[in-house]
């Protein structure tokens, strides 16, 4: 192989443009070889994409409550690894974190579920949050409703997601039970992204959740923070981790809860191997169909280094050949995921998918690898062959 490149780099030079002029209409002449090498690399990226894309809208809707409350610094018992799993903490940890120097103001929010009754008789679990009761800090903005509302007897506030419609898609004024006390709805919020598990989100006062809710002694699930300035953060997380509980930055947190459904759950295995099989279908198709478009079309490529043509230009056209089915198979992958995303979505607001720019980035690394390998087997065979062995027989 080494030999190989030594005389692939010595040979190597700019193409002319009938050269790659001649290689498409030899890839594009053989339809059935041209519609096969579309297919396998279109099929391939559709599931390497779709894969990925289903993998980064569940980590962005993992951290729905992180992004919506929107907290630059969050303190939490240091076991917790998802925002769905919180541990109380003690009355003095909120007090202690206020005395820390270079914080503005900390404000404590209680995470639990519920069950609610529905005005039809039916239960539906909830997921409630209850916001500090002089500041309301981590308020979602009203759609409809004021939130001066929150503090009328009963009040809550439904967000309007995808999981709006599981309690009715109730409006103003809206009652239902929730562990047999009354509760009103006085505002409709809109959030910047949905929870993961199908569960609708209620905001209330955070006295009035601990007295709905049956809890454990601590009820504090995390302590919001506004630090002074940025750089105050590292003296904040230091002081609250020598109290034994740990402080982190939003950034910090929601890499914190995708790195345990990327390691500790079987979600980001299955994904990953889901992507890889993906891969390997799309290397398999396109390479052994382009390798066999190779061997079918030998004697042209021999006829022209016949006539003069140099190993260069051979070599140029067999890339431009690779690179041209590829690129054109990841554009149409990608459009025929985004299609299907749009429409689901469409059909089903809770789908989770949601294409990235690292997405694309790795699919198009992807493309490369099965252009490359694709090529290079092709690229071997016609730099071996004579010209008098097309004319021999």
């Amino acid at each position: 192989m080494t030999s190989f490149l030594s005389r692939l780099r010595a040979d190597f030079k700019p193409p002319k443009r009938g050269t790659l002029t001649l290689a498409y209409k030899l890839l594009v002449n053989d339809r059935a070889k041209f519609v096969a090498l579309l297919v396998g690399i279109t099929f391939a990226v559709f599931l390497m994409v779709q894969m990925t894309s289903m993998f980064a809208g569940v980590l962005s809707r993992a951290s729905s409550t992180v992004l919506n409350i929107g907290a630059k610094v969050w303190v939490m018992d240091p076991a917790v690894n998802t925002v769905a799993n919180s541990i109380g903490m003690p009355d003095y940890v909120l007090d202690f974190t206020r005395s820390i120097d270079g914080v503005r103001y900390a404000v404590p929010l209680y995470s639990a579920g519920a069950l609610v009754k529905l005005p039809n008789g039916t239960f539906q679990a909830v997921s409630v949050l209850g916001l500090d009761d002089g500041s309301l800090y981590g308020r979602p903005a009203l759609e409809r409703g004021r939130i001066e509302d929150v503090y009328a007897e009963n009040g809550f506030i439904v967000v309007h997601d995808a999981e709006y419609a599981k309690l009715g898609s109730p409006g103003i004024g809206a009652e239902f039970e929730l562990n047999d006390h009354r509760a009103v709805i006085v505002g409709v919020a809109g959030v910047a992204s949905s929870g993961l598990f199908g569960i609708p989100t209620l905001y209330t006062t955070l006295s009035r959740a601990q007295q709905y809710i049956p809890s454990t002694r601590f009820t504090t699930a995390y302590i919001l923070v506004e630090p002074k300035s940025a750089a105050d953060v590292p003296h904040i997380e230091s002081e609250v981790a020598r109290l034994g509980y740990r402080a982190v930055t939003r950034e910090e947190f929601i890499k914190r809860i995708s790195a345990y459904y990327k390691y500790q759950t079987g979600l980001g295995m299955n994904l990953l191997l889901m992507t890889a099989i993906s891969f390997i279908v799309g290397l398999s198709i396109s390479g052994q169909t382009f390798y066999t478009f190779i061997i079918e079309n030998l004697e042209k490529f021999g006829a022209l280094k016949a006539i003069g043509a140099k190993n260069h230009e051979l070599v140029w056209m067999i890339l431009f050949q690779a690179t041209f089915v590829s690129l054109t198979g990841l554009g149409l992958g990608i459009g025929l995921c985004t299609a299907l995303i749009f429409l689901a979505k469409m059909r089903l607001p809770g789908y989770a998918a949601a294409i990235t720019v690292g997405n694309l980035l790795l699919a198009f690394g992807m493309v490369l690898v099965i252009a490359a390998i694709s090529s290079y087997a092709g690229v071997r065979r016609v730099l071996r062959i004579e010209p008098f062995d097309i004319f021999r027989g």
